[in-house]
């Protein structure tokens, strides 16, 4: 079998950015509506800085309204809902963004509960949740989102596709089962748990793996022709000795790419596959919840 056809997310990402612009300028000439997105950072973790700020620089390239609050990592839990409530109440704000992980001493559940629902564009209040799970217009999971865009976009109709789904988080794997049902695609979520793994992996026909293992999901528990989605981001140590030694890495899937890319009919990479879909799914996701807010119709091809 041919090799599988490389599913290119950075060029999607860029593509669906480049609609999303139009898209709010669109809506500025027309309705004088400017989408505004709000991104909080608690404390000084580097991988929470870096993300937040290509937040921001890709939500202000979109010609969007962008806020960024930096607090102290000491910022107590009444502080941050105090601050998070301002943001509910600030009508240039339509989507609020709490960047995780939060300081040991805040729970994050009661600070994700206090975001307005229309207002989370990161689909992780339970009434998004629920939203979603019974088909209702909600909030999705920026990831989830994004892998949905990618497969269409690939597959095209999914109606009646076998569709396994490794991993049940409810960032990822639960969001990522209930958009395959809402295609009518059969789901099989499976997980740390699920008995002879790889035979259920074999029987589908797209292959969602969302298990932070680093590429676990070898080649034979793959079906010949599938779509392999791989949403794992993990750091290993580098292939050169020498440099794993001087503490190199490099970053992997959850999916041992050669050899599934041998089997599959189409694969994401890893990087450059899901990971750039987040912050556009992001951006998309605050351009729908300002048009909800303003009552005017959200612009085509800038979501599902």
């Amino acid at each position: 079998m041919a090799e599988a056809r490389i599913i290119d997310g950075k060029g999607f990402a860029a593509g669906l950015r480049a609609r999303i612009a139009t898209a709010v300028d669109q809506l500025r000439t027309a309705h004088a509506l400017v989408p505004g997105l709000a991104v909080v950072l608690v404390g000084e973790d580097p991988a929470s800085a870096i993300y937040v700020r290509s937040k921001g620089e890709q939500t202000r390239e979109a010609g969007m309204h962008s806020v960024t609050h930096r607090l102290d990592a000491a910022t107590s839990q009444e502080d941050l809902l105090r601050l998070v409530n301002q943001l509910n109440n600030d009508p240039s704000i339509h989507g609020i963004l709490v960047q995780l992980p939060l300081p040991a001493h805040i729970d994050s559940q009661t600070v994700l509960a206090a975001i307005d629902p229309a207002k989370d564009v990161d689909g992780f209040h339970v009434i998004n949740a629920g939203r979603l799970s019974i088909g209702l217009p909600s909030q999705v999971p920026c990831t989830p989102l994004g892998c949905m865009l990618l497969l269409k976009d690939t597959v095209g109709d999914l109606r009646g596709l076998h569709a396994v789904v490794i991993g049940r988080s409810n960032i990822v794997g639960k969001p990522m089962a209930q958009l395959l049902l809402q295609a009518d695609c059969t789901v099989t979520i499976a997980h740390s748990r699920t008995r002879d793994l790889p035979a259920i992996c074999r029987e589908a026909d797209i292959l969602v793996a969302a298990v932070g293992r680093p590429e676990m999901v070898k080649g034979d528990w793959i079906k010949e022709g599938a779509v392999v989605i791989d949403v794992g981001v993990n750091r290993v140590p580098a292939r050169d000795p020498a440099a794993a030694a001087a503490g190199k890495t490099r970053i992997v899937g959850d999916v041992a790419y050669a050899e599934a890319a041998s089997v599959a009919g189409a694969i994401t990479p890893v990087p450059g596959g899901v990971g750039p879909m987040t912050i556009a799914c992001l951006l998309s996701n605050t351009v729908t919840a300002a048009c909800r807010a303003a009552g005017v119709p959200v612009p085509a091809g800038i979501g599902l």
